[in-house]
């Protein structure tokens, strides 16, 4: 028998609207007994003072990406699951662009049978892995997989990642879908009017001299979209949304009852445009340096690459809208579109940068320190936009901590100091801007059920 007994911690469930202190008793991978205070358990009994510690369901991430298959040095099966149990998430979603894609049930197969053998690192239990299914052979592409065989196959739902940029196509998506009663998540991108674009159109891009993305370039899409949704009745999530322009269409289309979710990125919520032009990386001490030259840049860089993203960061009222949008529900959740790419690839100019930034590790101290300590939100409102509802968008049910369930949930210290490098970092990956920063807050174990 293998008991724990967390002795007075911080409980916060969304689902129960839990925030107290209390001890729980943990038998066997269950939750048995959630008190005030425990003083009757079975010998042998692991205590864990958990004492200013928070105890929360596990994370839940809408989107990410995997390196395996096809891109094993960004990031493999084992590197990524074991970076997502140490940021906290008990389940991850992957995107289909793998090679091959995940467009087939053979690859469905390959990939959750890979995770079963995923070795885990100590304190920390393996996530289960959710796959999305392609909804076409490639972004380009005028031929939709085969949609019913990919639905029998155990996938969570279809999504390509990348625009589509055919609205013929997309209503025949949508028509075809509505039947199969699976997750279909979309992210709204005009490519033609991005052009060359690297960063958000405004003042901060003049300024830098970089390329500008106007903010039409998703709200065009966006507003096509809606329109396809309200004629069809198909239930949409709307991955990546990144404008303030966004946040109002979305408003507009909830009061007019379309099914729709939405989600915007951690990263979106935490900076903007005027990001790019900080000087983000600090020097580290020289043996630390020497040990492991690549935790600097060797470069020296104008502009960070890691703050290239696909969609670019937005402008501070972009930022803002988001925010609002977050906590007025208008957003539904927030994903962590995890994405991992090696130190060369990311070791070139801004616009040469492939777009994308690892966070799953780096999500959830971040969000609270910037929103819960600063009083902004409570812990529940962020476990709710981390867990519940990304649960929710997926049509699962939410981790919750209660008596005689599973335990799928997170020990977080939100004290625990550490630095963002090579050695601390699961990841194989290291393409954050974050990278070489002092931040508080670390998950120090999880549970997730067997």
């Amino acid at each position: 028998m293998n008991c724990q007994l967390l002795k007075q911690v911080r409980v916060i469930d969304p689902v129960s609207q839990r925030d107290q202190i209390a001890d729980i008793l943990v038998i066997d991978g269950y939750i048995r007994t959630i008190e005030s205070q425990i003083n009757d358990y079975p010998e042998n009994t692991q205590i864990i003072n958990s004492k200013g510690l928070i105890l929360g369901p596990g994370l839940v991430d809408l989107y990410s990406h995997s390196g395996e298959p096809g891109f094993e040095e960004r990031e493999s099966l084992n590197s990524l699951l074991n970076a997502a149990g140490a940021g906290g998430f008990t389940r991850l979603a992957i995107l289909p662009n793998t090679i091959p894609a995940i467009d087939n049930p053979a690859t469905v197969t390959l990939l959750k049978e890979r995770s079963q053998k995923v070795l885990i690192n100590s304190g920390f239990s393996v996530p289960k892995l959710y796959v999305w299914g392609a909804l076409t052979q490639d972004v380009a592409s005028q031929q939709m997989t085969e949609l019913n065989e990919l639905a029998d196959a155990g996938i969570v739902g279809f999504s390509d990642g990348q625009p589509l940029q055919n609205l013929a196509l997309l209503r025949r998506i949508l028509e075809y879908l509505k039947p199969l009663n699976k997750p279909l998540a979309l992210y709204c991108c005009d490519r033609t009017l991005v052009v060359n674009g690297v960063m958000r159109e405004g003042h901060d891009s003049i300024l830098s001299g970089l390329p500008g993305i106007p903010d039409y370039a998703e709200t065009a899409a966006l507003a096509a979209l809606l329109e396809l949704v309200e004629v069809t009745g198909t239930p949409v999530h709307i991955m990546r949304v990144s404008t303030a322009r966004s946040v109002e269409l979305i408003a507009q289309a909830k009061a007019r009852d379309l099914p729709i979710t939405a989600s915007t990125t951690w990263i979106h919520l935490l900076l903007n445009t005027t990001s790019i032009n900080r000087i983000w990386n600090q020097p580290l001490e020289d043996s630390e340096t020497l040990e492991n030259p690549t935790l600097v840049n060797s470069i020296p860089l104008p502009y960070d690459p890691n703050l290239r993203l696909d969609p670019p960061l937005g402008n501070p009222a972009d930022q803002k809208a988001l925010i609002q949008g977050i906590e007025t529900g208008i957003i539904d959740a927030i994903a962590i579109d995890h994405t991992p790419y090696s130190y060369e690839e990311k070791t070139v100019a801004f616009s040469d940068a492939p777009p994308g930034s690892i966070g799953l590790e780096l999500a959830l101290p971040l969000l609270w320190k910037t929103f819960v300590e600063s009083g902004r939100w409570s812990a529940l409102d962020l476990w709710r936009v981390l867990s519940s509802q990304p649960a929710f968008c997926l049509q699962q049910t939410p981790p919750s901590i209660q008596p005689d369930q599973p335990a799928e949930m997170i020990l977080f210290d939100p004290q625990h100091p550490w630095t963002v490098n090579a050695n601390t970092l699961k990841s194989r990956s290291v393409n954050t801007p974050w990278l070489g920063q002092k931040l508080t807050g670390q998950v120090i174990k999880t549970w997730c059920p067997t």
